[in-house]
């Protein structure tokens, strides 16, 4: 099949953005005038297509009681592989790691902590694993949207 989305896809993925925790087939189905067995079908498609790589919370570490949230700017010598951002992200505390194509700073990890003698046993421990941190960022607010091409359009007409 191929990779490029119909505006079917396009929905059923703009309506798993908006929360996909409580948002059933049938509503899916309802909002891009599809029956819910074609959103069960399509949403198959698209997990085994690699479209829809997995489903996780948004989590406030706050909350749960990880006060701090530090964004690490980072160095690795040479361009990391696969392998080594799942050791980063084995790590304590790691939470993401984004790899970048270009430039000497070729990594972010996001990392929580409870204290801040905490934040520097992380840091020590990016620095063990090889990465030279260039620059460390306490975030203080997130705020995430869908991605508004993913079929809005056919939601909101559905």
């Amino acid at each position: 099949m191929s990779d490029s989305l119909d505006a079917t896809d396009r929905g059923v993925l703009y309506m798993l953005q908006q929360n996909a925790r409580e948002t059933t087939t049938t509503d899916i189905a309802q909002e891009v005038d599809v029956s819910p067995s074609t959103v069960r079908n399509r949403i198959d498609d698209l997990v085994d297509r690699g479209v829809i790589k997995g489903y996780v919370p948004v989590i406030d570490y706050e909350k749960a009681g990880f006060e701090l949230r530090i964004l690490f700017t980072c160095t690795a010598s040479k361009q990391p592989t696969d392998e080594f951002v799942r050791e980063i992200l084995d790590q304590h505390g790691i939470v993401s790691v984004r790899k970048l194509l270009a430039g000497d700073q070729n990594l972010h990890v996001e990392a929580v902590g409870t204290s801040t003698d905490d934040v520097s046993q992380i840091a020590q421990t990016l620095q063990e694993c090889g990465l030279e941190i260039v620059r460390s960022e306490v975030l203080e607010e997130e705020a995430l949207q869908p991605f508004d091409h993913f079929g809005k359009e056919v939601a909101d007409d559905g």
